[in-house]
């Protein structure tokens, strides 16, 4: 009999995370003869009352663990948080609002098992998100290709299933700004994806804002990937192999108009076009470099990927 552990991140679903556990021990009930299960809630320091939530279904269920971070810091730590609690045979990683449902969870294990691989994710063919969470998702499938080598006929959603040695590996990077696809891509290839259907939100909205899809592209490629280095160097000598040609003829061009007796005076606004241009791509280059340079320095001071403030098996143990 294999165990499956969930892990759940979980922010501002005080009213919903009961209805996703519920759902997970009606599932798991119906495959009592083949798996086992446990299930980690970890709460990001969600505003609300979330944690109480958690708490109780804690008190009420041993198979429950509910972990509890000191400050928010985001989907991927509270998952790389839950994973370190796990020691199921398979881990299954699941959204707090029901939209994914656990209901389906067979389809992923049934592949995961069936079909030899070693992660498994599911994959909408119609997503409930809001028109800006969508866009989002597609800008995040569009970098992953670029710069961490994702095939591009896999899909990458929050509700996954792997295998234990792939969360062991996946728990060893222990640096801050953790990035799940890409720990998950440099440990496998064998990954693949089935369908899932995708549910309404009943309550509330989604928690990522512009500022944490932004900060998690940044986390994305500065923690696993040199390619925006590698086009910074690229697009910085393109631009001088430019510039040097445009004098080049320039030169040329001046010297053929006073053969000609043409007096031609330099342009002033095409001068600046350039220089603003030039200095922009520059000022780029340097803000990328400064970004990777800053989050090695911040790594160097041992800031933590997450902090745990509490959880219920403490509080059970006193």
């Amino acid at each position: 009999m294999k165990k499956i552990s969930y892990v759940i991140p979980c922010y501002r679903s005080e009213k919903t995370i009961e209805g996703v556990v519920a759902e997970i021990k009606d599932t798991m009930s119906a495959m009592a003869d083949k798996y086992d299960y446990e299930i980690i809630l970890v709460n990001d320091c969600s505003p609300d009352g979330t944690y109480g939530v958690i708490m109780n279904l804690a008190q009420s269920e041993d198979k429950i663990t509910g972990v509890d971070l000191a400050r928010n810091f985001g989907q991927h730590a509270a998952v790389m948080a839950g994973l370190r609690f796990t020691d199921g045979d398979i881990v299954v990683c699941l959204d707090d609002d029901g939209q994914t449902p656990a209901s389906e969870v067979g389809l992923l294990l049934d592949e995961l098992i069936n079909n030899d691989r070693d992660v498994v994710y599911a994959k909408y063919s119609n997503k409930k998100h809001s028109p800006f969470r969508n866009f989002g998702s597609w800008v995040n499938e569009k970098m992953t290709q670029f710069l961490l080598g994702k095939p591009k006929e896999l899909y990458v959603s929050s509700y996954f299933a792997a295998r234990r040695f792939v969360v062991d590996e996946m728990i060893k990077y222990e640096k801050n700004y953790p990035y799940l696809i890409g720990l998950v891509l440099r440990t496998t290839k064998r990954i693949s994806n089935v369908d899932i259907k995708h549910r309404e939100r009943e309550v509330g909205s989604s928690g990522y804002t512009l500022s944490k899809l932004l900060n998690l592209w940044m986390n994305g490629f500065t923690a696993f990937s040199v390619t925006p280095l590698r086009v910074s160097t690229i697009s910085g000598s393109l631009l001088a192999v430019a510039g040097f040609i445009y004098g080049i003829y320039t030169i040329i061009r001046h010297f053929i108009n006073l053969a000609r007796g043409i007096y031609v005076p330099m342009g002033y606004a095409s001068l600046m076009s350039a220089l603003m241009f030039v200095g922009g791509m520059i000022l780029l280059m340097l803000g990328m470099t400064g970004e990777y340079i800053g989050r090695m320095y911040i790594g160097m001071n041992n800031a933590p990927q997450y902090v745990i403030r509490s959880t219920t098996k403490d509080e059970k143990q006193i």
